[in-house]
């Protein structure tokens, strides 16, 4: 196209536009901004039993370790594959899984992507992770990945169970996103789970655990 028919047309777009456009009004700020600690927990299990998920809250790590038990007894789990990161860390979750009659292995034990990917796919029935914030706003959980928090143990298997702090429950996604990326940091991969997984065909009839996780628990620690 020459020059002079591009500037023409462009000018043409430009009058046709309003010489102002007024501002878009502000949003007002959403209400779990007002929640306190206590309030943001409770609306965050409310919000992800809405999608599908189930949440519990223990007080210390000898009722989680005991309600994990439970939920891996209930879903026939023998065999779950758990990341490393700082949350799952101080459980020491292998040595307890042969007490209690479980085989719980980590992305370190195995030597090559293949022999890890047919494990996290076909191998357990379960994965187990930390994770870096529960969103009370939409019962969301945000899951940052790296070496010690693959991203497959999340998103593989049919059940995932998430271990979350108390003190990681934010009222909204932009104090996540805030967190994530305070100080610089830049995270190469983060994943947001609301639910267990949902898809639909193409006269929309839903179908949950299509491409993921049949179900997930949150354990929410304090």
């Amino acid at each position: 196209m020459e020059t002079n028919a591009r500037e023409a047309i462009l000018d043409r777009l430009k009058s046709a536009h309003p010489a102002s456009v007024p501002p878009r009004p502000s949003l007002p700020p959403a209400r779990e901004l007002a929640l306190d600690a206590g309030e943001c927990v409770a609306r965050f299990q409310e919000q992800l039993a809405a999608q599908g998920g189930v949440a519990f809250q223990m007080a210390d790590e000898a009722a989680l370790l005991a309600r994990l038990e439970e939920i891996l007894r209930q879903e026939a789990v023998t065999r779950a594959m758990a990341a490393e990161d700082a949350v799952l860390a101080p459980l020491d979750l292998s040595p307890w899984g042969n007490r209690v009659g479980v085989e719980i292995v980590s992305p370190a034990a195995f030597n090559d992507r293949d022999g890890y990917t047919r494990a996290v796919f076909d191998q357990v029935q379960a994965g187990i992770t930390g994770a870096d914030y529960a969103v009370a706003e939409s019962g969301t959980l945000v899951l940052v990945h790296d070496a010690r928090q693959p991203r497959l143990i999340s998103l593989a298997p049919l059940v995932h169970i998430a271990v979350v702090p108390l003190a990681r429950v934010v009222p909204t996604y932009e104090a996540a996103i805030a967190s994530l990326f305070d100080g610089g940091r830049r995270p190469s991969q983060v994943t947001l789970i609301t639910g267990p997984s949902m898809t639909a065909d193409i006269q929309a009839t839903p179908f949950r655990g299509m491409h993921g996780p049949q179900k997930l628990y949150v354990l929410l620690l304090g």
